[in-house]
């Protein structure tokens, strides 16, 4: 069965169980759920109940879609998102995004928890990606095109819409919050970076590293839609003076940056359809 025939039979479900039609989907990566709470009139749909989704297995990821309205423009939010390093396809980290296409959505919005190695970052600070690095090794486009979701070689000129990125800088201004705009390396992962390392992603133009986000931007422009992602600097990755990193201190760092973070996409959710 091909992704597209997988695709239907997930669509089928979801639209048994609701009658959202959202035109912005949002990918809440790790200590980032809390944006759910800004969702009016949720439906949840756990990912073990759909066809074909997998199903996370962090600790800090709950699972599941939730479908309702943010400022009355309707969205549906995957609390909780797949990785390679957790032994998953990339075809099978990016479905929910081809899912998402077929619900209606033509804007995603994806949000992670990410190292820093620019200087002028610190533990806490919010970037808006303008452009990635792909070191994966590996490509969710790889094998038959399906013609259907988009052509076999995409353009990646612009991955990340420069027009959401001005409007999320626009409202950032507005609430007085400082947004970073930068580059984001995906790396495989689960490990942690070494110093060399750190230095090497700094020197080939990266300012921050996080291991998801760069998957589903490749996917979502394959199909033509627009993306916007956020990064939220949990750990300070500068290799002369590097500290030990926990997924506590990990977690403590995007609770803290996370309400900045759910004001600023629910102000760009409110403005995009006139933006």
């Amino acid at each position: 069965m091909s992704t597209y025939e997988q695709a239907l039979e997930a669509l089928a479900y979801l639209r048994s169980v609701t009658s959202s039609e959202p035109r912005i989907g949002i990918i809440l990566g790790t200590g980032l759920g809390g944006l759910v709470k800004e969702i009016e009139n949720p439906t949840l749909v756990s990912y073990d109940s759909i066809p074909h989704f997998s199903v996370s297995t962090v600790e800090s990821h709950v699972g599941r879609l939730v479908f309702g309205s943010i400022h009355n423009v309707e969205v549906v939010a995957m609390q909780g998102r797949f990785h390679a390093y957790e032994g998953y396809s990339l075809q099978d980290i990016t479905f929910p995004v081809r899912v998402m296409r077929h619900l209606g959505v033509n804007t995603l919005i994806i949000s992670n928890a990410c190292g820093g190695m620019n200087p002028l970052y610190r533990r806490g600070d919010i970037m808006v990606i303008d452009d990635h690095i792909n070191l994966l090794g590996d490509n969710p486009l790889i094998g038959r095109n399906d013609e259907r979701y988009g052509p076999r070689f995409p353009d990646m000129s612009e991955p990340y819409s420069r027009r959401l990125i001005s409007l999320a800088e626009q409202v950032a201004l507005e609430q007085g919050v400082r947004l970073h705009r930068g580059v984001y390396v995906v790396v495989q992962g689960p490990n942690l970076e070494t110093r060399a390392e750190y230095r090497f992603l700094r020197t080939i133009g990266a300012d921050v590293v996080g291991m998801s986000t760069v998957p589903e931007t490749i996917v979502a422009r394959h199909m033509g839609m627009d993306v916007l992602g956020f990064s939220i600097i949990t750990d300070e990755c500068f290799p002369d003076s590097l500290q030990p990193v926990h997924l506590e201190d990990v977690l403590a760092a995007a609770a803290v940056a996370e309400p900045v973070m759910t004001s600023i996409i629910a102000s760009v959710v409110q403005r995009i359809e006139h933006h």
